[in-house]
């Protein structure tokens, strides 16, 4: 596996592996870290959290090396991830699509940890099927932020590297985690006071509340 960052955090020890998604400020940024996360997300996709790789670049490096930072894309050409990431200094890569294990097999030459999102629905993803170091399993609309039936069937296998995403919040995450033991959690919009604009008391009230869930 393509170690960067945080990823080895959560598989050393019981801790669970807690991704705060979406960021776009400096403080959002520092009280993520603060707070405990082992991972921060920057969206480069169409998203009221879009944000370009310049701001990026700043943002991440007031990322200790412990935390992952982690590019979310979708659907973009493989050039376009290439170069933001380039640009981003992001270390790990986030794709909602394509489905596609060649889109995957070119990223793995770039020394960068996979993350492949896939939707909660009738096929049970496994993680490492498109060669990915982690699978995101989101509700069954992405980034609706609506929370879903999380125990109405078995989900990931255990064992594998997967974070539980979709519909987060401090207030369902501890339920959550009990109900399907992921390896880790994402949220966003969970976390925020309005669409796009964090609330870093959330952030921190999300992060203690997905830990006492383990």
């Amino acid at each position: 596996m393509r170690q960067a960052g945080g990823v080895s955090n959560s598989s050393d020890s019981d801790l669970l592996f807690v991704k705060i998604c979406g960021l776009r400020t400096e403080q959002d940024v520092d009280t993520a870290v603060e707070a405990g996360a082992d991972a921060v997300g920057f969206v480069f996709s169409a998203s009221p959290r879009r944000i370009d790789a310049a701001l990026a670049a700043r943002l991440s490096r007031r990322v200790p090396e412990h935390v992952l930072t982690v590019g979310v894309f979708r659907e973009e050409p493989l050039a376009d991830v290439r170069a933001v990431a380039a640009e981003s200094g992001i270390r790990a890569i986030q794709l909602h699509g394509p489905d596609d294990r060649a889109y995957y097999d070119e990223l793995a030459s770039d020394d960068l940890t996979l993350i492949r999102a896939a939707a909660f629905g009738d096929a049970v993803p496994r993680c490492g099927d498109f060669g990915e170091d982690m699978l995101l399993l989101d509700a069954p609309v992405p980034g609706s932020g609506i929370a879903w039936d999380w125990a109405s069937k078995p989900l990931v296998a255990a064992g594998e590297k997967w974070l539980l995403a979709g519909g987060l919040t401090p207030e369902n995450v501890r339920d959550a985690v009990a109900a399907t033991s992921p390896w880790g959690v994402d949220v966003s919009s969970g976390v925020e006071q309005r669409r796009g604009v964090k609330d870093h008391g959330l952030i921190r009230e999300f992060v203690k509340a997905a830990r006492a869930g383990r």
